[in-house]
């Protein structure tokens, strides 16, 4: 498969998504940002898990624009860098909110009181 094939493809599908769900683009970048981030951080439990989860979605995020970019200039109706951006951002706030907030969110180990035998 090329990259314009997949870049048609990831474009079709997207404006499946759409209108399928009756949502627009930019809830469903808010939607898929926190559904990536949420899953890879079920997922990856470890100490790192939230920042591994945040780059999983500045990358899906990039790789995203990246397709719409090439399916753009395929048709010839490239949009300005500030759309794209503005798709960025709707996609990594909350992400990036969750992973500013992380370690306040996270539980804190207690230290275990020696065991006494009695």
């Amino acid at each position: 498969m090329t990259l314009i094939e997949l870049a048609s493809l990831f474009e079709e599908r997207k404006l499946w998504i759409v209108t399928a769900s009756g949502l627009g683009k930019d809830a469903l970048h808010i939607y898929f940002g926190m559904t990536l981030f949420l899953a890879v951080r079920l997922v990856g439990r470890g100490p790192r898990g939230t920042l591994v989860a945040w780059l999983a979605v500045v990358a899906m995020a990039c790789g995203g624009e990246w397709l719409d970019l090439v399916a753009e200039a395929r048709h010839a109706a490239i949009q300005p860098d500030a759309a794209h951006w503005h798709d960025i951002w709707n996609t990594c706030f909350w992400p990036t909110v969750l992973l500013i907030l992380s370690p306040w969110l996270s539980p804190r180990r207690r230290a275990r009181a020696p065991f006494a035998p009695g």
